[in-house]
């Protein structure tokens, strides 16, 4: 193997970004935060590593799989690469940003790192971006940071963007109400994940009857809040379906022509949450674009809700911003840069003087256009 092969070698799930896809990473978080901003989300910066008890505090819990770790040598105490940044941001909140006005809005973007990928995203080091609303138990916040993510990834370019809505504490409200085993709740939420019917039936009894109706729960929003309002559920239980109904209405009203679909017994990746949780999806996308909904924040516990953009995945589904034209300029007109991208350019200047051939010379530079004579000239034309 050469030295140039070798050291171009990048660990598992690690990769150089080249042009133009570093570009276009840096497109798709301008523009999410910039969307985000507008509606009032104030950007905070967390540090890449952190000390692991802060890190996996609370709802971090579920990370530490994930997570990098190594000794500080200057604290002597255990120190984690972020997995994930919401944790991060929930901390901020509630911790340095504690007395500041709620609900309290804030946006971030930046790079994490975990132990493993997946089979679907082998990456161990991608870019998220996110929001969360900190502070209200409003379904009007739940509904806001839907429809400004799934907007802004419209605004993006992203076609077809839908949400699949979640209930992720139903299931286990409704065994806490029958008083279920922990073995017979372990049997129940493996054949809900894998929507194996046939084995909610043979559970027999009131589970079947009940979990029999919810597993049917899932598609185009309208059919399944039908089907939901038609199962007599407990309190407790209701009290979330009928959350889910205003949530989608309040949705409905932000963006109408948002395509919305719920799985009412879908649980898997969302154990931290509280509440409605939620993931947007794309045609042709490689999984989910955006991941998000209601839990608790920090050690405080504040209430929240936020969502987490996978911009990895949305590079995938998106048309680059068309390239701007690339002028060569002569040798020492540098001072003229300025005017000419004034006008929508992007420079390049010759670093030599007397080249022979400056189309040859622009072709080479990958430049669209040179000036000759004062002129600017298309290479080719």
């Amino acid at each position: 193997m050469s030295d140039t092969v070798s050291k171009a070698l990048l660990p598992a799930g690690l990769r150089d970004f080249l042009p133009p896809d570093a570009a276009l990473e840096a497109h798709v978080v301008s523009g999410l935060m910039a969307d985000f901003g507008a509606h009032g989300y104030e950007r905070v910066k967390p540090p890449l590593i952190e000390f692991e008890e802060n890190l996996l505090d609370g709802a971090g819990a579920a990370t530490s799989k994930d997570t990098f770790r190594m000794m500080d040598p200057v604290s002597q105490r255990m120190m984690g690469l972020r997995a994930d940044m919401t944790i991060q941001v929930a901390r901020i909140a509630t911790t340095r940003l504690s007395k500041a006005p709620r609900p309290l809005r804030l946006c971030y973007s930046g790079q994490v790192l975990r132990v493993k990928g997946t089979q679907l995203n082998p990456e161990r080091q991608f870019t998220q971006a996110g929001l969360e609303l900190i502070g209200s138990d409003s379904p009007a916040a739940d509904a806001e940071v839907m429809a400004l993510t799934a907007g802004a990834l419209t605004a993006l370019g992203v076609q077809g963007v839908s949400v699949d809505l979640n209930l992720p504490t139903l299931v286990p409200v409704l065994c806490d109400e029958m008083e279920l085993s922990p073995e017979t709740q372990l049997r129940l939420r493996a054949a809900l994940d894998q929507k194996d019917a046939a084995a909610v039936r043979e559970m027999g009894g009131p589970i079947q009857d009940l979990f029999g109706e919810l597993i049917r729960c899932s598609g185009e929003v309208d059919t399944v809040l039908d089907r939901l309002g038609q199962i007599d559920l407990p309190q407790a239980a209701a009290q979330r379906r009928d959350r889910l109904k205003t949530v989608v209405a309040l949705v409905r009203r932000l963006m109408p022509g948002l395509s919305l679909t719920v799985d009412a017994v879908e649980n898997r990746g969302f154990e931290y949450h509280t509440g409605i949780s939620f993931s947007i999806f794309a045609p042709g996308a490689r999984g989910e674009l955006a991941r998000g909904g209601r839990y608790r924040a920090g050690s405080a516990k504040e209430k929240a809700v936020g969502c987490t953009v996978y911009v990895d995945t949305v590079m995938g589904v998106i048309a680059p911003p068309a390239d701007r034209p690339r002028l060569l300029l002569p040798y020492g007109d540098r001072a003229q840069a300025a005017a000419w991208q004034s006008k929508g350019w992007v420079t390049v200047a010759m670093l030599e003087d007397g080249v022979a051939d400056p189309e040859a010379e622009a072709r080479r530079q990958r430049c669209t256009h040179y000036v000759s004579n004062g002129q600017v000239r298309a290479v080719g034309g």
